[in-house]
């Protein structure tokens, strides 16, 4: 499965319609996710993510040895929540997604990384726990298993992903990398303040 569908797409990153992909991925191909981007595979791939606030979410069908991950911003409830880089649509089009290419969704289970609290001073000093808190209700929801987590805390971390065997992989994010992540997702989150509805390394599996 080869080549990459835009669902929506700003360079700005200023508007409340940011970039928000969806990548359909070649074999042996490695990606960086971004905030927003939602990327699926049947072939091997390597997907990575930064992760300060935000949470991305590992999707994998053992049988099929497909996968994907999604980028989540915030949990949702605000005016453009149909956006992926809120919760509820970026892990209904995961799963959506992997579903259109013969992915089982009994047979699904995840992993979960990000949700520090990273922003304190800058904006909300819970988003972390929140996106975290979506995530387990979310997946408990829809029963899928979380079978693996490092949520929470106050560490950043640069996660991967393996699309044909599912292990997920992250390390803390070094200083030198910190600030640019905090700039980034603070950005992002104070382009939504005016939405007044707005209610080391560790290998897993």
């Amino acid at each position: 499965m080869i080549g990459i569908r835009n669902i929506s797409y700003d360079a700005a990153h200023t508007s409340t319609q940011q970039r928000a992909n969806l990548r359909r991925l070649p074999a042996e191909h490695r990606v960086r996710v971004y905030t927003g981007d939602v990327a699926i595979s049947t072939q091997p791939a390597t997907l990575e993510a930064l992760l300060g606030s935000c949470v991305a979410v590992c999707l994998y069908d053992p049988c099929l040895r497909a996968g994907g991950i999604n980028h989540i911003l915030l949990p949702g409830g605000c005016r453009d929540c149909t956006g992926t880089r809120f919760g509820v649509h970026a892990m209904e089009l995961l799963i959506n997604e992997l579903m259109k290419q013969g992915a089982d969704r009994r047979r699904f289970i995840a992993k979960a990384f990000g949700g520090a609290n990273v922003l304190a001073g800058l904006v909300s000093a819970t988003i972390g726990d929140e996106n975290a808190k979506f995530v387990r209700e979310f997946l408990a929801a829809e029963r899928i298993p979380l079978i693996a987590e490092r949520l929470g805390g106050t560490q950043a971390v640069h996660l991967h992903f393996k699309t044909n065997t599912g292990k997920a992989t992250v390390r803390t994010v070094d200083g030198s990398r910190l600030p640019k992540l905090i700039h980034s997702e603070a950005a992002y989150w104070r382009s939504h303040l005016d939405d007044k509805d707005f209610s080391g390394e560790i290998t897993l599996f």
